[in-house]
């Protein structure tokens, strides 16, 4: 059984020190009544303050439209306690199960974006889109933190 740690506001400024050099996080997704979870395996701090991330999101992921659409997802830091399911939701599509059922993971309402944090994960930063201008060429997409949240 994953423990669910009580969440703390964090500073956004600093949500750096828990992306850099890189680990793999969990987006979540929301668009109309369906959320989804996708593994994410790369991503880049762009700027500390406001705190930009940048990443390329696949136009055949079915997180894809729902977040260019929403304009907004929420990165979800997994412990390693979540490998099994990390990996399981990377090759799984939530257009065929819902991620969160399937993998026993808690969805949770956030304060400023309509996708749901994972609860089971250490820290989740909700976000907005920021900059779409190389979303149609490269798929890659500019999100600011608005909020953070880490156990």
């Amino acid at each position: 059984m994953v423990r669910r740690a009580e969440k703390l506001d964090f500073p956004v400024s600093q949500v750096r020190r828990y992306l850099e050099p890189g680990p793999i996080v969990m987006v979540s997704s929301a668009l109309d009544d369906r959320c989804n979870i996708m593994t994410m395996g790369w991503h880049t701090v762009m700027e500390f303050t406001p705190s930009l991330i940048g990443c390329v999101i696949a136009g055949g992921n079915c997180s894809f439209e729902p977040i260019r659409e929403s304009r907004e997802c929420v990165i979800n830091l997994p412990t390693t306690a979540l490998t099994d399911i990390v990996a399981g939701v990377g090759n799984t599509t939530g257009a065929e199960v819902d991620n969160f059922e399937k993998f026993g993971l808690a969805a949770r309402p956030v304060l400023r974006v309509k996708a749901p944090l994972i609860a089971e994960c250490h820290a989740n930063f909700e976000c907005r889109l920021a900059d779409d201008g190389l979303v149609d060429k490269y798929n890659f997409f500019i999100f600011e933190v608005v909020t953070a949240h880490v156990s």
